[in-house]
C-alpha cells in the first residue's frame, strides 16, 4: 500500500471519528468553539503520532521478543498516559488560556479511544514504523478536520432560530455528526 494512499485513506475514508466512531466524547464535548476544537485537534495529533511511534517500538522491540504480546493494551495505555501528561505540562506553560479552555478534556485524551485505537489498528494491520506514523498522522489529522468542521457548524447553528427548541444543544450536534459521517462515507469508493 502506498504511503500517500494510506495517509489520505486514514483522513477521509477511515476517518477515526466519522467512520470508525472512536473519540466521540471529546468530539461532542469540545466542538462548541473553533479555537478550543483546533487546540484539542493539535494536541491529539501530537499525542497520537508520538504514541503510535512509541507503541510500535514497545510492541515490536519489547513485547514480541519477550513473548508478552498479551500485555499490549496495558503497555499502550501507559505510553499514552505518559505522553498526555507531557502535553499537559507543555500546554500549561506555553498556552495557559487553551489549557484552561480544554479543561477536563485534555486529561481525557489518555482515555480517548481514538488514540488507543490508532495504536491497536497499527498493530493489527502489522504496519511498519513508517506506516504506523503515517497512519497515526492521517488519523489524527482526520480527527482535527472532523472536530474543526463540527465546531464551525455548531457555532453557526447556535443562534439559528429556525431549529426547534427540542433540538438545541446535543440533539442537533448528534444529527450534524450523523450527516457528517454520511458525507465522509462518500469518500469510501475512492480509497480502500
Amino acid at each position: 500500500m502506498s504511503i500517500v494512499w494510506l495517509f489520505l485513506g486514514s483522513i477521509f475514508v477511515n476517518n477515526i471519528l466519522l467512520s470508525r466512531f472512536l473519540g466521540c466524547c471529546p468530539f461532542l464535548g469540545v466542538s462548541t468553539k473553533s479555537e478550543t476544537a483546533k487546540g484539542m485537534g493539535v494536541a491529539v495529533i501530537f499525542v497520537t503520532v508520538l504514541a503510535a511511534i512509541v507503541t510500535w517500538l514497545v510492541y515490536n522491540l519489547v513485547l514480541v521478543p519477550l513473548k508478552l504480546q498479551f500485555l499490549y493494551t496495558l503497555s499502550f495505555i501507559l505510553v499514552i498516559a505518559a505522553l498526555v501528561q507531557f502535553v499537559e505540562l507543555v500546554l500549561k506553560k506555553i498556552n495557559p488560556v487553551l489549557y484552561k479552555s480544554l479543561g477536563i478534556f485534555l486529561p481525557l485524551i489518555t482515555t480517548n479511544c481514538a488514540v488507543l485505537g490508532v495504536a491497536v489498528i497499527n498493530m493489527n494491520e502489522n504496519y511498519s514504523l513508517l506506516e504506523s506514523a503515517v497512519n497515526a498522522l492521517g488519523s489524527s489529522m482526520g480527527f482535527l478536520l472532523a472536530i474543526v468542521l463540527m465546531a464551525g457548524i455548531r457555532e453557526r447553528i447556535e443562534h439559528n432560530t429556525n431549529i426547534p427548541q427540542c433540538l438545541h444543544g446535543l440533539p442537533i450536534a448528534l444529527v450534524t455528526a450523523g450527516l457528517m459521517s454520511i458525507a465522509f462515507m462518500g469518500f469510501s469508493g475512492i480509497i480502500k
